[in-house]
């Protein structure tokens, strides 16, 4: 596939969200990706703690499955919510996985203390840990990650 041919196919995917931002607004189209991109995360995470069988700390497998989730999930975020189309890629992917990170840091100290410690069951605790991230995300990547240029 040619790259002209590979934005062609990121942005018809984008459109697809691109309605449901125009009908219910960024706020609601980023509650929706967050959906989305909690239910990617929860697919890589379940299949990696499947096929690793406890011979990987899950703190790595967390590390990794947040990662390869940030890569599939920035373009939909990207095109599609915030509608950033006149910046390079990795910059904007920078930011966005540096917001990650700090998500990703109250994952590798919130789940350890609640998994070891509290003996809440590792999918259940990573649950709670996400459900607290929306809206303090939202903000950060509207003001910061995705923020029109010229915007402070």
């Amino acid at each position: 596939m040619s790259r002209s041919n590979g934005r062609t196919t990121l942005r018809t995917r984008a459109a697809r969200w691109a309605w449901i931002s125009e009908l219910f607004g960024e706020r609601v189209t980023y509650l929706l990706a967050g959906g989305v991109t909690a239910v990617v995360y929860y697919v890589l995470l379940g299949v990696g703690l499947l096929a690793a069988q406890d011979r990987v700390p899950y703190l790595f497998l967390v590390v990794g499955s947040h990662f390869i989730t940030a890569l599939i999930v920035y373009p939909m975020y990207r095109m599609a919510i915030f509608k950033v189309s006149d910046e390079d890629w990795l910059p904007g992917f920078m930011r966005f996985y540096a917001v990650g990170l700090g998500f990703l840091t109250a994952s590798v100290i919130g789940l350890p203390i609640m998994v070891e410690f509290g003996g809440v069951p590792l999918m259940v605790a990573q649950a709670l840990i996400i459900l607290m991230s929306p809206p303090l995300s939202y903000a950060i990547n509207r003001t910061w990650t995705f923020r029109k240029r010229g915007d402070a």
